[in-house]
């Protein structure tokens, strides 16, 4: 527990002063399991929705699920609250500081992250085989793969982000080396041993042999996260991961899409995410990512569409029906989907939508730059861009807007609703999953003002301006595993 304690600091600081908050919320912060949170903050429990937490009680249990919360209006809300501090087990957020759902990352391409911010300037095909899969071979050093997926867990954790789906690379050991951090740091994540076998578009030196050695390595990754010793709580659970359908064979998706069936695990790939991806598949089988997908038996309940951005209206009714998601990364279809994913209209029609930084083709870890790139991307989906034209003239998509409450809102509940995991939301019976936003940290970026700022504007602000040294606390199943 020594060095758990050391991880952590809250400190509260207003204008030119500096208080540091006592060693007795420090240290019991670490670990919540068994003890009660008084905190304020928000949630979104359904789109459009922001729940206003002012002062509530939630009950941890020794799992790291919430029992219970118990709101201020609730008649044996003072009873509740005297008797758990009477015992010791009441914890309480220091002012200024906001709780909120921890961040859910439904595209992180793990092996990618010493890339991250570079080889931003060429065209997806040729980002891939001049940078990408160079970088991703390198991965079969496991003393490479070992150095940077630590950094990379350590960083995403300390950004807010308690769950990440995670495509990895084709090789089983470094893969097998990255369950092994997120299980030791004590994220949450989906993670997948990526599937690529055509000779046509992977280099000789970084592909799976064969349709048979992308099948069977899936398998033993599968089987390698579910007999894991350590993850007896299914913290970390394993993926089907198709990289996308120009990099694999007929065969290789084939008997994926049966894997899929007889497991029941979640799947990943990338879907229709530049003009090149999406042209290659409807040449080579005449219809679109979408439906082919669906007819290899890889687009369910638990199936994660990256990117998605020139899904047409039929492909958008059938990821809806199969309950399938969306993983949103409006950063990096900036760079490399020559469009911007239409997030409204498919939030309106119901369709799974969350958020995802898409490390490294898009340029930033954090989930928070990531719903202002989502929100200003809508914007300008709306607005259109073209300056020679007059504003009806450039606005012809149509009603695409969204705020910060939809950002908000895939960004954590969307995310969970997406994995069909109970995360992303306060409520009984989901996973303690969280974060402390301290709008007083002395090198944050928060500026509030109490005679302007209060319930909702508050987390706006948070949404637009919160950074990395605002986020005070990552706790994971009630565990605080944010370093400092």
């Amino acid at each position: 527990m020594d060095s758990l304690e050391k991880r952590h600091r809250f400190q509260v600081s207003h204008l030119h002063t500096s208080v540091e908050i006592p060693i007795e919320f420090r240290n019991t912060a670490l670990d919540l399991r068994n003890k009660t949170l008084c905190a304020s903050g928000f949630h979104a429990p359904e789109r459009g929705k922001i729940d206003i937490l002012d002062d509530v009680l939630i009950d941890v249990s020794a799992g790291g699920t919430i029992s219970a919360i118990h709101r201020p209006s609730d008649p044996n809300y003072r009873s509740i609250r005297d008797a758990r501090e009477e015992t010791g087990e009441l914890v309480t957020l220091p002012a200024g500081s906001y709780l909120l759902p921890g961040f859910i990352d439904l595209h992180v391409h793990a092996p990618q992250y010493p890339q991250l911010g570079s080889a931003l300037d060429v065209p997806l095909e040729v980002w891939l085989q001049k940078y990408t899969f160079p970088l991703e071979a390198r991965y079969e050093d496991l003393a490479f793969a070992r150095r940077s997926y630590g950094l990379l867990v350590d960083d995403l954790l300390a950004n807010g982000t308690t769950t990440a789906l995670y495509f990895a690379t084709v090789h089983q050991d470094a893969t097998r080396t990255l369950v092994d951090t997120c299980i030791e740091k004590g994220q949450r994540a989906l993670i997948g041993k990526v599937s690529m076998d055509n000779v046509d578009e992977c280099p000789d030196y970084y592909r799976d042999a064969s349709p048979e050695a992308a099948i069977n390595g899936t398998r033993a990754l599968i089987d390698y996260v579910r007999t894991h010793p350590e993850n007896t709580d299914g913290r970390v659970l394993p993926v089907i991961t198709p990289r996308f359908i120009p990099s694999c064979t007929d065969a290789t998706l084939e008997g994926l899409g049966a894997l899929a069936k007889e497991c029941g695990c979640h799947v990943q790939t990338h879907c229709s995410e530049s003009d090149w991806a999406h042209g290659n598949v409807l040449s080579r089988y005449g219809v679109t990512d979408t439906e082919a997908l669906d007819r290899f038996g890889l687009l369910g309940r638990r199936t994660v569409l990256a990117h998605a951005n020139f899904l047409t209206t039929d492909d958008m009714d059938r990821v809806r029906e199969r309950e399938a998601a969306v993983a949103h990364c409006p950063l990096s279809n900036v760079y490399f989907a020559n469009a911007v994913f239409p997030l409204r209209a498919a939030l309106d029609k119901g369709v799974h939508v969350g958020l995802g930084t898409d490390i490294s083709g898009g340029p930033s870890a954090s989930m928070l730059e990531n719903c202002r790139g989502a929100i200003l991307m809508s914007r300008a989906l709306e607005s259109g861009v073209d300056p020679t034209l007059d504003s009806a003239a450039r606005a012809t998509f149509g009603p695409a807007q969204i705020d910060f409450r939809d950002a908000f809102y895939i960004a954590t509940a969307g995310g969970g609703v997406a994995l069909d995991l109970p995360v992303g939301q306060f409520r009984p019976g989901y996973l303690f999953d969280a974060i402390v936003i301290d709008t007083r940290a002395e090198k944050g970026s928060v500026r509030l003002f109490d005679e302007f700022d209060s319930g909702e504007q508050i987390l706006q602000k948070i949404i637009n301006t919160a950074s990395k040294p605002n986020i005070a606390a990552t706790w994971v199943g009630g565990l605080n595993v944010r370093l400092p």
